[in-house]
């Protein structure tokens, strides 16, 4: 992420901190302003969407299960209700998504060998490997070679691997982009420090392995996240070589397992790791390998994006486009006691706002531009369904004004602020910012720019293929109560409810401000549907480039 001031209003209200307190016109704008929510968003409806999604009925809302069925159909059956048209253009209220769904065996290990010593890694414990090949067994046997943060950034003169030949390697990277004032995005994560990115880098180098090394600080999230459940179905898209390009396996090392990889060959990990930071890095064969194997069952499904349209009354051809995924993780039979993990957060909360805003736009007369609601499956599974919309858009990119994504809703109460996610990609910020003045709020800056969100929510699989795309978190400077709460929240829900069981509806939620994020983004997008307008990414935005082609200045 850059950070760039596109407009003098942008600059009234990026230009404070995310900890700095809005100017008292605001607070008191956004505090005695409990009428402002849009027609047709209730705090009613909007919970009973949530409770129905995130029930024990859904079973987790897994793809390819018996709760995709329903969640489809319930999504389509509100949609119908609004009044909405079909939103594929072949008459029907989906788009299939072809996957592969990959379920690994259990019983294999991984086994280190080096110094004269040999040990046996647990999958689940120390690691987590899997394959995204479509094939029923790989094997490996390769030597382990640290490659720091695995980044090559022509536009920064920087190359972690090198002249150096890693094929045939299982290569370890560092979690997150080399630390650096003036490189990559300062503290906002790249696309260089995703996981995603170090998976691709390492296929492209001829890797037999990829395993990024797990430190919860710098992935934003806990081990138990990934290890839980080692042995689950994941899916992904299928490419023509039936992802034989990729390397055999792909996965994940915790820190410990890792410094004790590092140790058996006389090595400190946190000395090897402080090297990584610095341009003239050289990636370090460790002699040490590591030998295991994955087992899979494999099954190709259709998944579906579901889809509705309001058509536009004058320009039907020029889409504003809403989004949130419908999936999450389904069900674990191996879990003692609770099975079942209902999202109701993640997200449950922003496919229930999808349904507000469709509410919302058939209250009045019918925009200029058509809108396009947008209910992706496969989030969880690495942005699969809105990769392939974006691959195989039922609307053309160049012909999308806007993508506008919901990734859990605030479930803790109102905020002055909200949060946007990669601030100064576009000037989509300038609307939202015109909007937040006249709602007496303010627009701050993501508190948590290391850990990457913009890469990591479906709005990125459209700014992938050049539609502007605009990402809002809850903002968390919460009216009423203390200072750090919101963070505190943040950090309450990532360590004990993302992607475990317990994400569930809770007694003590309070959607009021759900109410007034929602208003917020049915105004952008309201606004950019009544308009001619085409937003455009800022000047030094890496999707940029691609949107010239689409739709070259005037």
């Amino acid at each position: 992420m850059r950070r760039l001031i596109v407009s003098s209003c942008l600059a009234l209200v990026a230009c404070q901190g995310p900890s700095e307190a809005p100017a008292p016109s605001a607070a008191s704008d956004v505090a005695n302003a409990p009428s402002a929510v849009a027609a047709g968003i209730s705090a009613d409806t909007l919970l009973a969407a949530i409770e129905r999604l995130a029930s024990d009925e859904f079973e987790g809302r897994a793809p390819g299960s018996s709760g995709e069925t329903l969640t489809v159909a319930y999504l389509t059956d509100q949609f119908q209700a609004l009044g909405l048209d079909p939103g594929n253009p072949n008459g029907t209220w989906v788009q299939n998504v072809p996957l592969v769904g990959i379920t690994p065996a259990d019983g294999d290990t991984m086994t280190i060998t080096g110094g004269g010593q040999s040990r046996e890694y647990q999958p689940g414990v120390d690691y987590v490997a899997y394959t995204k090949r479509v094939v029923d067994e790989v094997e490996i046997d390769a030597e382990f070679v640290f490659v720091g943060y695995g980044a090559v950034a022509p536009e920064y003169d920087w190359n972690d691997f090198k002249d150096v030949d890693v094929a045939g390697k299982i290569l370890l990277f560092l979690v997150n982009d080399p630390p650096s004032d003036t490189l990559f995005g300062g503290d906002a994560m790249t696309y260089y420090g995703r996981w995603t990115y170090k998976h691709e880098i390492a296929a492209a180098q001829g890797a037999a392995g990829a395993l990024v090394i797990h430190e919860t600080g710098p992935a934003g999230y806990p081990w138990e996240v990934i290890g839980s459940s080692p042995y689950g179905e994941s899916f992904d898209l299928v490419a023509d070589d039936r992802n034989m390009s990729r390397a055999a396996i792909e996965g994940w090392i915790q820190r410990d397992a890792t410094a004790a990889l590092f140790e058996m060959v006389g090595l400190d990990f946190e000395a090897e790791k402080a090297k990584a930071a610095a341009v003239d890095f050289q990636p370090v064969a460790l002699g040490v390998t590591g030998r295991t194997r994955v087992r899979n069952t494999l099954r190709t499904i259709d998944s579906q994006n579901v889809a509705a349209l309001l058509p536009g009354s004058e320009s039907p051809d020029e889409v504003v486009l809403y989004m949130a995924h419908w999936d999450h993780l389904g069900k674990d039979d191996s879990l003692t006691g609770d099975q079942i993990y209902n999202g109701a957060a993640d997200n449950a909360t922003g496919t229930a706002g999808l349904i507000e805003l469709a509410r919302a736009f058939t209250q009045g007369e019918l925009p200029r531009r058509s809108v396009l609601f947008l209910a992706v499956t496969a989030e969880e599974q690495g942005l699969l369904g809105s990769r392939y919309y974006g691959e195989n858009p039922l609307y053309s990119a160049a012909q999308t004004v806007a993508a506008l994504n919901m990734d859990v809703l605030n479930q803790w109460g109102r905020t002055r602020d909200m949060t946007v996610v990669g601030m100064g990609q576009s000037a989509l910020d300038d609307v939202a910012a015109e909007v937040a003045i006249r709602l007496g709020r303010v627009l701050n800056p993501d508190p948590e720019p290391e850990k990457g969100f913009y890469y990591r929510s479906d709005h990125f699989s459209f700014a992938r293929v050049g539609v502007p795309a605009f990402y809002a978190d809850p903002g968390v400077d919460y009216l009423d109560k203390p200072a750090g709460y919101g963070l505190e929240k943040r950090d309450e829900y990532t360590n004990n409810d993302y992607h475990a069981v317990s994400d569930e509806v809770k007694a003590d939620w309070d959607l009021s401000g759900a109410l007034d994020d929602l208003t917020l983004m049915y105004q952008m997008g309201a606004g950019l549907a009544a308009s001619d307008d085409w937003p455009e990414w800022s000047a030094t935005s890496e999707f940029r480039a691609i949107r010239e082609q689409q739709r070259p200045p005037q």
